[in-house]
């Protein structure tokens, strides 16, 4: 995001988080694209911001739920408000636990035992799925058009564009490139993979 909808996508979670009763003087920036995600203090609270209509932040929010249910090593939505998407200001704010950076990294094994019991929890959960492809048009967009991107160079444009379709060929060559939307557990049993 600009530095413009920067601060009103900070001013729209601070405004959100106040509303519920959660102090929120301060915001850090932890990382910004085409998502904010902040730190909201005092109040020790994630949020992650979109524009309204950019986002996925409901399919976010139904996957973390589900997931957390089924014991998977996900962040959980904050505990003190409605798990739901807020909008304010023309942005969809969600609102998750925040943790403290780990230090020293995860290892190599306990990351790899994460990894694994959050692919079986995926098994174990029914919801739809954006297609992978999805998420390439979307990128193409933010690559296309300078106003959303205006630190790319001619160069990197193009460079980045051609990526993104081979990227999509490679998943079409693949069978990946099917229907939009279609749900992550077909046979009712669970995630499938959508590549």
């Amino acid at each position: 995001m600009d530095m413009t909808d920067v601060t009103r996508a900070i001013t729209a979670a601070t405004s959100v988080a106040a509303s519920l009763d959660l102090p929120a003087n301060d915001a850090v920036v932890l990382h910004n694209s085409n998502k904010l995600a902040l730190r909201l203090t005092p109040c020790d609270v994630f949020a992650r911001v979109a524009p309204v209509g950019q986002e996925v932040a409901q399919f976010e929010v139904d996957l973390a739920q589900q997931l957390t249910e089924v014991g998977c090593p996900v962040c959980p939505l904050e505990p003190r408000v409605e798990p739901r998407v807020y909008t304010r200001n023309g942005f969809a704010v969600t609102l998750w636990t925040y943790y403290e950076p780990v230090t020293p990294h995860t290892s190599p094994v306990d990351y790899a035992k994460a990894l694994e019991q959050l692919h079986a929890g995926m098994r174990e959960v029914d919801v739809r799925s954006p297609r992978f492809t999805d998420r390439i048009t979307e990128a193409e967009e933010v690559v296309a058009d300078p106003d959303r991107s205006p630190e790319l160079t001619d160069a990197d444009r193009v460079f980045l564009s051609g990526r993104l379709a081979s990227l999509r060929r490679a998943i079409d060559d693949r069978g990946g490139g099917g229907g939009v939307g279609a749900p992550l557990a077909p046979s009712g049993g669970g995630v499938e993979s959508q590549i």
